[in-house]
């Protein structure tokens, strides 16, 4: 695979600094059951790597003394942590709000069976990948069939009452684009899958965010091999808005990978990019009682593709 970081280290982004610290990311490892074109983890069935049961006590650790209200749960697929249920526990009875970025098709995996009734019983938050509503456009990005699976989970999770008004399970669903541009609007692309989506399928949702495709791992390999990478960071600087700068999301979130170490951002994460704090890696058993406020935020060019635009984080649009 070809390495985006050597293009994107030395850039021309605004410093930006911390805020107080709302949510923790957690990259429970990166084996999943999927492999999408469009991975900025690069995940896939043959990934090993998974956080243990000793660093996630020293996440949950971290939790307890940092004030922040909410735990978001990503990998690869991060149910097939073995830990991943005990965590969603632990940090519920901590009244920890848990978000589960859950890729859909996981609902089917054979020891998963239960795993919709598990996240619906702990109030879990799911926010889940629909790179579109055409079957088509769906198996081309993530694989054949994963389009048919994805809208039967949807179902399953609807019926459980994940979508409804005035439920208290929340399930939000994720747009990326197929190619070289960024997302659409938002608020109308939302309209669009709340329409289609229950007009075929009786399928109801929150809401849509939309993300840009970032320059790294998988997709930025992709922009390299087809000589598409300048094009697609040109795009993403000539789109720059300046007041996306006060929401980015690294701004009030720290990312956790599978062994403990902290980042400003999943992004930074997959790039290797630590911290901002005495030029090294440092680990979360390490951060506990220590107020990250005002720090530098480690910047790259692949910044860009968090304030292109309407903007892109974990909650979608920032504009």
């Amino acid at each position: 695979m070809l390495a985006t970081l050597p293009l994107l280290q030395q850039t021309d982004f605004p410093a930006i600094t911390r805020r107080q610290l709302e949510t923790v990311q957690v990259n429970l490892g990166y084996r999943c059951n999927q492999r999408c074109l469009h991975c900025h983890v690069n995940a896939s069935p043959t990934r090993q790597e998974s956080m243990s049961r000793e660093t996630i006590e020293q996440v949950l650790q971290y939790l307890k003394t940092a004030g922040a209200s909410t735990l978001d749960l990503t990998g690869g697929a991060p149910e097939l942590n073995p830990h991943f249920r005990w965590l969603v526990i632990q940090a519920r009875q901590q009244g920890i709000k848990v978000i589960d970025r859950c890729n859909l098709t996981i609902l089917f995996e054979p020891e998963q069976t239960d795993l919709a009734e598990f996240l619906a019983g702990q109030q879990v938050e799911i926010v889940a990948s629909l790179p579109c509503y055409l079957a088509e456009n769906v198996d081309k990005q993530r694989g054949v069939g994963t389009f048919e699976k994805s809208i039967a989970g949807l179902q399953r999770l609807n019926q459980l009452g994940y979508g409804h008004a005035g439920s208290a399970l929340q399930l939000n669903l994720v747009f990326n684009p197929l190619d070289t541009y960024l997302p659409p609007a938002q608020q109308t692309l939302e309209a669009d899958y709340k329409k289609i989506l229950f007009e075929n399928y009786g399928i109801v949702f929150n809401q849509l965010y939309t993300l840009c495709n970032m320059p790294i791992q998988r997709f930025g390999s992709s922009l390299l091999s087809k000589g598409q990478f300048q094009d697609y960071m040109q795009c993403l600087k000539q789109a720059f808005q300046v007041e996306n700068l006060a929401r980015v999301m690294c701004r009030q979130l720290i990312s956790i990978d599978w062994q403990g170490y902290v980042y400003d951002c999943d992004f930074n994460q997959m790039l290797g990019l630590p911290l901002y704090r005495q030029g090294r890696k440092q680990h979360i058993k390490d951060l506990t009682n220590q107020d990250l406020t005002n720090n530098p935020i480690t910047i790259a060019d692949h910044c860009y593709g968090c304030t292109a635009g309407q903007g892109s984080s974990c909650g979608g649009a920032l504009s």
